[in-house]
């Protein structure tokens, strides 16, 4: 579960390079950034739910913390976490 400062978010769009488009759960749309210990092993693919934790200088850009895999998605889904 997520911390005071991270967000449940939808992986939107491919940026290129290490970026996605993020679709949050507080109803913002960020920018997310994908961490070099991440980028190779975890591959992100558009529709994941991610782990999401925004910037505290700029908020429209958030770092990407964690991917569910399909089945916790699908459990956050039932949850009422996410839609």
């Amino acid at each position: 579960m997520p911390s005071d400062d991270e967000v449940f978010a939808v992986v939107t769009e491919h940026l290129g390079g290490n970026h996605v488009r993020l679709r949050c759960v507080d109803g913002e749309t960020r920018m997310g950034r994908i961490p070099g210990r991440m980028k190779y092993r975890t591959w992100i693919s558009e529709g994941d739910v991610v782990l999401a934790e925004p910037w505290d200088w700029q908020d429209e850009k958030a770092n990407v913390e964690w991917r569910y895999d399909e089945d916790d998605a699908d459990q956050l889904r039932r949850e009422g976490h996410i839609q």
